[in-house]
């Protein structure tokens, strides 16, 4: 069959909590509270990532790991990553289910692909403690794909790691990577699709990567929204997606695109141009 089989979307600033706003807003707090400001763009950065990951990936950047020798009169230490996560966890905790809103479009965009056959999986950066309080609020509200997988299923081995994809493929029987559209609103998703070997796409408005609450979006000025897309979408191609989205609401078209490439020849990674 030489066609797309099936679709690997991500959670958080993809399918649900626009902007992605739980996790970075901990991440600020808890560094704040080790008494090292960090910026949104500094929070945001290492986004889609395994959690302790992305804080040993925050301590890594060279103005922090700076600010953290100034504070302490050392370099960070894998015991600073550990105290960081366990405060950062039990934080996120109290706060997810307040995060868990699907983002306009996917509910009916999920729906029009399994009405077309498509298998619809999906991975994360959270742990399997975290997503049982996503999967279930997110349940609630109308959105729920038909398998996750999170780091603690790859023995911790999350994005930019493939191996969640894999899960997926095996959980829902899926034959090839050529076949499966990965989706995702971090440069992490992009990294994680390309090796997988699958289509890679990085869908734009909501995404982390951009960064905004909706209403902040739908503020700004027509002019200003086009900037700040194409800055975006830049972002993903320049890591490596093959394609990229506005909203969830084009990937039922984009896979149509697909399919007719992949009857062409095309495999994940060609170029297109």
């Amino acid at each position: 069959m030489n066609k797309v089989e099936g679709v690997i979307l991500d959670w958080a600033g993809t399918t649900v909590d626009y902007g992605c706003f739980a996790p970075v807003n901990v991440f600020v707090t808890i560094f704040k509270n080790a008494g090292i400001d960090v910026t949104m763009d500094e929070a945001r950065a290492p986004m889609g990532m395994l959690k302790i990951d992305h804080i040993r990936a925050m301590l890594s950047m060279p103005r922090l790991s700076g600010l953290w020798e100034d504070k302490y009169g050392r370099p960070f230490e894998e015991q600073d990553v550990e105290k960081l996560y366990a405060e950062f966890e039990p934080a996120l905790m109290d706060c997810l289910s307040q995060y868990t809103d699907p983002i306009p479009g996917v509910i009916e965009t999920v729906d029009k692909l399994r009405s077309q056959g498509l298998k619809i999986g999906s991975t994360t950066g959270y742990t399997n403690t975290m997503m049982d309080v996503v999967v279930s609020n997110a349940r609630q509200k109308g959105y729920s794909p038909d398998s996750y997988v999170t780091p603690d299923d790859t023995h911790s081995c999350g994005r930019p790691y493939p191996y969640m994809i894999y899960r997926n493929m095996e959980q829902l029987k899926l034959s090839a990577a050529w076949g499966i559209v990965k989706v995702g609103d971090t440069t992490s998703d992009i990294k994680e699709g390309v090796n997988a070997g699958v289509w890679s796409v990085g869908v734009v408005i909501g995404s982390s990567e951009m960064g905004l609450h909706q209403e902040q979006f739908e503020s700004l000025a027509p002019s200003e929204q086009e900037k700040i897309i194409a800055d975006t979408k830049e972002v993903f191609l320049q890591h490596g997606a093959d394609f990229t989205i506005h909203t969830m609401s084009e990937l039922p078209a984009l896979i149509e695109q697909i399919n007719s490439l992949l009857l062409k020849g095309f495999r994940p990674g060609c170029s297109l141009t």
